[in-house]
């Protein structure tokens, strides 16, 4: 594999929510392929609530799947049993407590917002997905944020401030607006090289196809 300052660079634009279990999964299965192909990802997270009428306290996780997808109790134990062993296949934990909560997002993609122009909003990312489906912490609480953000490199003070300022909300909610406007309603959406388009976890050998098309385009 070439080094570092000679491998191709792709553009990659992932629509997500921190509370979308696949998203993380199509992320890690992204970047199997990017290790497989040698590119480097220029990666930009942009917002998406899976919930946005989610009141302050949330819902029980389990609760919430039900009634919002209509599974049963099986269906609903079969599929954290998938995600589980999904994530384990690709180094990620899930968790799913009896207590987990489903919660609102908004502060988070405000937070992450924040990040992306002190230039650490990727660690954040990954950072929020490890807390909210490994931790089980609660990713709505500003707290509980501002301690996830100095783990991700960030002052863990000055995004307290950021979150009780309220000042990136506009944006952020014109950023969800860009991305539904042009018809992304599920995630993980990922655009690869700003041309294609690749909704849900696709999988390692998808995204290594997309990859090698972006960059052979490219050339």
């Amino acid at each position: 594999m070439p080094d570092a300052a000679n491998r191709p660079v792709v553009q990659v634009d992932i629509v997500s929510d921190v509370v979308c279990p696949w998203c993380i999964i199509g992320f890690l299965q992204l970047d199997q392929a990017l290790q497989r192909t040698g590119v480097l990802a220029r990666l930009r997270w942009h917002p998406f609530e899976l919930n946005p009428d989610m009141p302050e306290g949330g819902q029980n996780l389990r609760e919430h799947l039900i009634g919002k997808y209509g599974l049963t109790e099986a269906q609903s134990e079969a599929a954290r049993a998938r995600l589980t062993t999904l994530g384990a296949e690709l180094g990620f934990t899930f968790r799913y407590a009896a207590d987990k909560r489903m919660v609102n997002t908004f502060r988070a993609h405000q937070l992450l917002d924040w990040a992306e122009e002190a230039g650490r909003q990727h660690p954040l990312k990954l950072a929020l997905f490890k807390a909210y489906f490994t931790d089980n912490e609660d990713v709505s609480d500003p707290q509980v944020l501002a301690g996830i953000a100095g783990r991700a490199g960030l002052d863990p003070e000055q995004a307290a401030r950021e979150l009780a300022s309220g000042q990136r909300a506009a944006q952020v909610r014109e950023k969800q607006r860009f991305w539904l406007e042009r018809g992304i309603h599920g995630v993980p959406a990922m655009v690869i090289g700003g041309k294609y388009l690749l909704t849900g976890a696709q999988g390692a050998d998808t995204y290594e196809t997309a990859l090698r098309r972006a960059l052979a385009e490219a050339a």
